[in-house]
């Protein structure tokens, strides 16, 4: 009952566009999977993906040490740049800059237990520069119970792609500890930051990704991306403004609030 409990809250503050209270259902998840079930139960009765394995997934960690984390993307939220937020329903607008990697071939579920941490480069055949908007759909936004959190999509709210640029990530991948990221958000200035991503490599998270992803859903397709975590933390824009992202010899995206 805890599961349907969380599901149906979030379920209900999404097609109301309103943030619910997580305080009467602090302790309704007891696990991680608890959490999970309740993303795939969500996506199960918004018709996200109907039959078929979803096509965007945002997923990271802290720390190579730390547990990684995934979630599956609505897919009338993922925008081609430029975008513009619209009418979408935003509260946070919590601003990631991100690499996002695409698929270039089909992954089962036994693959996918083949996979070691940090080795499955190969399977990238594109990069994308793209900005994640973070949201919640909590009355108390991030200070919600960690498994709360998980269960509402990881708080994601929305993703714009750039461009994609054909990559051999297990031959010639960039140097990412040299690598530039730069964001700018409004009339404010940009911000530099350089070889800052938590696992030091977008593609370590692809073989935890794909088990997971594997075994929620089944094999995942080529063409499927992953978002993989913040280069600059996490910023606050505001209503109106024009966000601009862009990595170094990668590419660049804009979104207007």
């Amino acid at each position: 009952m805890s599961v349907q409990a969380v599901s149906a809250t979030l379920v209900q503050a999404r097609q109301q566009a309103r943030l619910a209270d997580a305080l009467p259902l602090a302790t309704s998840l007891a696990s991680p999977g608890e959490a999970y079930a309740v993303q795939q139960a969500v996506a199960r009765q918004l018709g996200w993906f109907a039959d078929a394995a979803p096509r965007a997934w945002k997923s990271g960690g802290a720390a190579r040490g730390a547990v990684l984390t995934h979630a599956p993307l609505p897919p009338a939220g993922v925008w081609p740049s430029p975008a513009n937020a619209g009418a979408w329903p935003l509260h946070t607008r919590g601003i990631e800059a991100e690499i996002a990697l695409r698929l270039g071939q089909d992954v089962t579920s036994e693959q996918a237990q083949q996979l070691v941490a940090g080795e499955a480069a190969h399977l990238v055949d594109a990069m994308a520069v793209s900005i994640e908007v973070v949201e919640s759909r909590w009355l108390q936004q991030f200070a919600a119970p960690p498994l709360l959190t998980m269960a509402d999509q990881l708080c994601h709210g929305a993703l714009v792609v750039g461009e994609w640029q054909a990559c051999d990530l297990s031959r010639s991948a960039p140097d990412w500890r040299q690598q530039v990221c730069r964001l700018r958000m409004g009339a404010g200035e940009t911000s530099v930051h350089t070889g800052t991503h938590s696992l030091g490599d977008p593609a370590w998270l692809l073989a935890d990704w794909l088990r997971h992803a594997t075994a929620q859903w089944g094999t995942v397709p080529a063409g499927t991306l992953v978002t993989t975590g913040s280069w600059a933390g996490l910023a606050r824009a505001q209503a109106g403004e024009l966000v601009h992202v862009s990595f170094d010899g990668i590419g660049e995206v804009w979104l207007q609030l």
